[in-house]
């Protein structure tokens, strides 16, 4: 009778050991799976929207790549179409055209051209109005816009609020 509680209480001991190192094993191997702090940071920009002035032109970054912000003006707001008003971002009364900088062709970075209030891409002449709607073929579509949620003067990319939800539904953005 010795015996066999001695021999029970090791098999019990050494199940625990070995239930611990299981738990122990099983959350190391998540924290390895989980993406890094700095990670996590990279996925979200907060922009704030009272820095920006009227038709300039202001590149972000947002996951490696670039973010046009342009705060359209009253006349810029004036001629747009209703379709084209659709792709605006509208922060506290004032107009924006949020995209990501990256020609839908072949992804190069067109520039901007104030005066013209449009964008050229230089390398096989696309061009984009300040709504960022193709003006001038090869690209396929207008930019497209970041998921987005707007915070009081605030938005943040990478989070996708119920403008961006609406703005996808309807096919403005991909």
């Amino acid at each position: 009778m010795h015996k066999n509680s001695r021999r029970g209480f090791m098999g019990k001991a050494f199940g625990a050991v070995a239930g611990i190192g299981a738990i122990g094993s099983l959350v190391a191997m998540k924290k390895t799976w989980d993406p890094l702090p700095s990670v996590k940071a990279a996925g979200f920009t907060t922009l704030d929207m009272t820095t920006y002035e009227e038709n300039q032109l202001v590149t972000e970054k947002w996951r490696g790549k670039p973010i046009f912000v342009l705060k359209k003006s009253a006349e810029m707001v004036a001629k747009q179409t209703e379709e084209q008003k659709k792709r605006d971002i509208i922060v506290d009364g004032s107009h924006y055209m949020i995209a990501i900088g990256l020609c839908t062709h072949l992804g190069c970075i067109p520039a901007y051209n104030a005066s013209e209030q449009g964008f050229l891409c230089a390398c096989h002449g696309g061009q984009f109005d300040f709504t960022g709607e193709v003006t001038k073929v090869p690209p396929p579509r207008g930019f497209d816009i970041p998921p987005f949620k707007i915070y009081a003067n605030t938005v943040v990319l990478g989070e996708a609020g119920p403008e961006y939800t609406n703005m996808k539904d309807t096919g403005v953005t991909l």
